[in-house]
């Protein structure tokens, strides 16, 4: 395993180097010596961007290499070049300790005050003049680099000798097209997670016959994959022997294991060798961040603001034998350290954070059924379907990427339709405070009833399967809508074009929370008569357990025969009667033109045009009565001309 120069460099077309240091370190003397391989006689103050061409190093990137000046009246110059360097390469003089010193108490800290986040080669320039007598550079350096982290590395040179001279611009180059902080931990001397994670999705996916080891012949097209060149037999025997005599367990019968794997990419970084790895990387697809480059995933994901992204029946069958392969004990579930192992080849375990956690029903152990599984992909591809297709390759999705979602038809074809043909559904939860809206997702999911109310301040999502009479199964998704949180949702136009039906909880007991609720629906319904998103919508009566307050019949039959939506639906989560209130919402969205609710200015604008559409007939059989009466007036006289 050892990289070519065929290595890719990232995709970058150019790295930009700028050189600072105190006056007379050697700066320009250094730049000049570069680009013409000789030592200059006489020096300007500045130079001119410089250039070396692509060819000049194996990565075959050109170089262009920034001089600056140190006086105070170059200060801005410096400090915009600083902001746009890829890489910087700070000088002191090996024959003036004044110099060096200056590098922990004025330079690196000023860079860290710019916030100069790139790689920082510290170049020690007249190596010629340097006393024999003084410290040694790792003794001088390695205090330095503990206290900032930021330098890559430290090289003395001479200019006048042309000693070193091009492995100065060389590792800064390198720092750039093959950075260390992605891949390794300078502190532990290990491996980061991330780097970890790549590396076990390659071995995985070059491990072909799936007997945990990489076997000769595997290690062969692994090689010529990355390196375009093969391992010869007495390579094989080699790599196996190092790393077998440092790591025992990296090698095994069948050949090399993934410990072995990957300690030899940490060996390979601890000499030096970052382009190994990031070859490695690179051809399987991987960027600076570790995470797979955007052209590898599919941006064909465009879709109108009423349609939304599915799982395909493919990608269903591929992540049902997912579920199968981690559930190793057999019990139906997916611990929580399955699920991290079942992520242990993407960049990070995508449902640790809102909106996945805690959004789909687990046991007590705090496992996920095939369901839930499934519910928590569904609910990844409703709201980040780049992100949903991106870890579906990183468990090891092989499919063609095109054929694992698909977009659904819009939900006003589904009005104007009758019915819709989704599998997924996404019901918008509004509600006063204290109404049991959460309760009601709780519920959803599984959880037990808690007596104690917890407000909730931010969205929260609960996903699950319904099954409907027939056997039938749909996912459906409660978003819960803090009461705080309403008027910003309705500010955006497009807000209610997401929603297949809106759900309106009230306490029953609680007079003032049914008028809030209806308040709540009279806005909602408002917001969809406007923007033409006019969604079914139902009532909840929640704390079924409790009285209900006086006059509760009467309110709930008038509001809703006023707007046209069925009667409210009583529940208590509390005593676990549900009313079968997740079915009935699911069959409300699957018949997206039935439960729609009118406004009274709605109804007005609808009988305004009808009036309106009635007088365009009444006009338009107006008109046509006096076509057709000239023209048997034109034949009656046509006729009359021609007896006379």
């Amino acid at each position: 395993m050892a990289a070519t120069n065929t290595a890719s460099a990232g995709g970058r077309s150019g790295v930009r180097i700028v050189v600072v240091g105190d006056q007379g370190t050697g700066k320009s003397s250094l730049i000049i010596s570069i680009a013409t391989e000789s030592f200059p006689e006489n020096v300007p103050n500045v130079l001119p961007p410089t250039r070396l061409p692509a060819d000049y190093y194996p990565d075959r990137v050109p170089l262009t290499i920034i001089d600056t000046s140190s006086s105070p009246a170059s200060k801005a110059t410096l400090v915009t070049e600083c902001q746009m360097a890829d890489a910087v390469v700070l000088t002191y003089a090996c024959d003036r300790p004044a110099s060096l010193d200056r590098l922990s108490t004025y330079w690196l800290p000023e860079l860290r005050r710019l916030e100069v986040k790139v790689p920082i080669i510290v170049v020690g320039c007249k190596l010629d003049l340097r006393d024999e007598q003084q410290t040694s550079l790792e003794q001088v350096m390695s205090p330095i680099m503990q206290q900032f982290r930021e330098i890559e590395t430290c090289i003395e040179c001479s200019a006048l000798r042309q000693i070193q001279v091009p492995e100065v611009f060389y590792y800064a180059q390198k720092a750039v097209l093959h950075p260390t902080p992605p891949l390794f931990d300078q502190e532990t001397q290990s491996l980061k997670p991330r780097c970890v994670r790549a590396l076990k999705r390659i071995f995985i996916l070059c491990d072909l016959d799936r007997d945990g080891a990489l076997s000769d012949a595997e290690l062969n097209e692994f090689q010529v994959r990355c390196f375009s060149a093969p391992l010869q037999p007495s390579e094989i025997v080699g790599v196996k022997k190092v790393v077998q005599e440092k790591m025992p367990d990296g090698v095994n019968e069948h050949g090399l294991t993934l410990t072995g794997f990957l300690f030899l990419h940490a060996l390979f970084i601890e000499k030096g060798r970052l382009e190994t790895t990031w070859t490695v990387l690179r051809k399987f697809g991987y960027d600076n961040e570790l995470k797979l480059r955007d052209d590898l995933l599919p941006t064909t994901l465009k879709r109108a603001p009423d349609q939304s992204m599915e799982l395909t029946e493919e990608a269903i069958e591929f992540l049902r034998g997912i579920f199968t392969m981690f559930d190793t004990d057999n019990d139906g579930a997916l611990r929580p350290a399955d699920i991290e192992d079942l992520f242990s080849t993407a960049p990070d375990s995508p449902w640790s954070d809102y909106p996945y956690k805690d959004a789909t029903e687990r046991n007590v152990l705090g496992g996920l059924s095939l369901e839930g599984f499934l519910s928590q992909w569904v609910l990844m591809t409703l709201f980040d379907p780049a992100s949903a297709l991106a870890n579906l390759i990183y468990i090891g999705y092989t499919g063609d990427p095109a054929l694992a979602f698909h977009v659904t038809r819009r939900r006003r074809q589904d009005r104007k339709k009758k019915e819709s043909q989704r599998n997924v559904f996404q019901c918008f939860v509004f509600g006063p405070k204290g109404a049991g809206k959460s309760a009601l997702l709780n519920s959803f999911i599984g959880r037990t009833f808690n007596e104690k109310h917890t407000p909730t301040t931010i969205e929260r999502f609960a996903a699950n399967v319904v099954e409907l009479i027939g056997g039938i199964k749909k996912t459906l998704v409660m978003r819960e809508v803090p009461e705080d949180l309403v008027k910003k949702l309705l500010s955006d136009k497009q807000s209610l074009a997401a929603c297949d039906v809106a759900v309106f909880v009230h306490d029953s007991s609680d007079a003032s929370s049914f008028n809030k609720a209806t308040e709540l629906l009279i806005k909602v319904a408002s917001h969809g008569e406007n923007t033409g998103f006019e969604v079914p919508c139902l009532i909840v009566s929640a704390k079924d357990d409790l009285n209900s307050y006086p006059l509760a019949i009467q309110d709930s039959t008038r509001v809703s025969q006023d707007m046209g939506i069925e009667t409210p639906i009583p529940v208590s989560m509390k005593l676990g009667d549900f009313n079968n209130v997740f079915r009935r919402i699911v069959t409300a969205a699957l018949r997206p033109h039935l439960s729609i609710p009118e406004t009274e200015a709605g109804k007005h604008r609808k009988q305004y045009r009808r009036l309106v559409n009635r007088s365009l007939m009444f006009v338009s059989v107006g008109a046509a009565v006096a076509v057709v009466g000239l023209a048997a007036y034109r034949v009656y006289a046509s006729r009359r001309n021609s007896s006379n």
